[in-house]
């Protein structure tokens, strides 16, 4: 490989959220990766650095087109400069449109499990979390398409929450089912904030679905969060889009961010963004190559010494979700059996809704981290 994914950094004097942690755990829980950025990011922002002056940054028109070139070839559709919103995060934007879309104790639909944050998202601005949760029979998922009608058709639902590709299932939702789901949406009223920050984590061969790229409907009736900050190691640089194809409801986006004052960038977060998108692409590659390599291992590591520990089927992402249910505990007791025995630090089901006999493992690091994971991993169900 042209490019380093097997060198282990030190996190821990960084203020790494993720790394803070005692000196014998071992972090697989937050989704962030142990490996350096791509180095043309890296050069980027070096150089801005060597200017020295760190003022108010405007959004030029280079990050706009980055943005749209991007999409256009990696993934098949064509945004407009005039639909494109700067954010500092996708969870900001989450908020703000929560705030902007809808009123208190309206419904906010999600289907579980699903990114814990999505419920503080709801909760913490005095909207009702709705529960849709998914079907898992075989070791897949599917969506239970006569309680997401139901749900969606309640009048107090007024905005669903999509994770597009989901975590923590890792699920790329194919075309069908992502028409089905706008074009219900649509008919009831109800916008679709699709988060896709995953994208761009697939499995090498596959690619995700833009929401907005499935229908007419789907496009004027939907908001479409998007960053660089996963697939490329960047989410300290807050540095996030909202694409809105709908004018009027980009419009609205608009104003609720800049109300929330979540619109400015930092004196970084244009430059990295643009880097990412105009020169990282055969960095990524090599990446997903490497997280599908990583995958590999896991699989066949808790095949021939943990089958207790089974790993769902997925195709995006760099998190694995592991169904515990032959273990017989509960994912947040047994997280934290894991971590007191071992110092293995996972993230358990629970949070995610929906989840209770699953724990969720990060495995976007050095293959020798990895297998230090995995070693923990099996001592601790030893110990059960």
């Amino acid at each position: 490989m042209k490019y380093d994914f097997d060198s282990v950094v030190d996190r821990r004097t960084t203020n790494s959220y993720k790394w803070d942690v005692a000196d014998n755990e071992l972090p697989m829980w937050v989704a962030d990766m142990d490996f350096r950025t791509a180095p043309e990011i890296t050069a980027a922002l070096k150089e801005r650095v060597e200017h020295g002056i760190f003022g108010y940054t405007t959004i030029s028109d280079e990050w706009y087109q980055a943005y749209i070139n991007w999409w256009k070839k990696r993934h098949g559709i064509e945004y407009q400069k005039e639909q494109i919103i700067f954010s500092t995060g996708v969870i900001p934007t989450i908020s703000s449109c929560v705030r902007k879309l809808t009123t208190p104790a309206e419904n906010v639909l999600i289907l579980t499990p699903v990114y814990n944050i999505f419920y503080n998202c709801i909760r913490n601005n005095g909207r009702n979390v709705l529960e849709c949760p998914l079907e898992y029979n075989n070791g897949e998922y599917s969506i239970n398409w006569t309680s997401l009608e139901e749900k969606l058709a309640d009048p107090q639902t007024t905005l669903m929450l999509l994770c597009n590709p989901h975590n923590p299932i890792g699920k790329i939702w194919d075309k069908e089912t992502l028409a089905r789901i706008g074009e219900l949406a649509f008919n009831n009223g109800v916008v679709v904030l699709s988060d896709e920050i995953h994208c761009d984590i697939t499995d090498p061969n596959y690619s995700y679905v833009p929401f907005a790229s499935v229908s007419e409907k789907c496009a004027q009736n939907s908001v479409i969060c998007v960053a660089p900050t996963k697939a490329f190691n960047l989410a300290g640089l807050q540095t996030s889009a909202a694409i809105v194809p709908n004018p009027q409801l980009c419009h609205k986006v608009w104003r609720g961010l800049n109300t929330d004052e979540c619109g400015e960038p930092n004196a970084f977060a244009v430059q990295a963004a643009i880097a990412a998108f105009n020169h990282g692409g055969e960095w990524l590659d090599q990446l997903r190559q490497y997280l599908f390599d990583n995958k590999q291992l896991v699989k066949s590591f808790l095949s021939k010494n943990i089958p207790q520990i089974r790993l769902v089927p997925f195709n995006a992402t760099y998190l694995l979700w592991l169904d515990c249910s032959e273990l017989n505990m509960n994912s947040k007791e047994l997280a934290n059996r894991i971590r007191k025995s071992t110092g293995l630090y996972l993230s358990d089901g629970e949070q995610f809704g929906n989840g209770e006999q699953f724990l969720r493992m990060n495995i976007a690091c050095p293959k020798t981290v990895l297998a230090d994971g995995l070693n923990r991993l099996k001592k601790a169900v030893k110990l059960l």
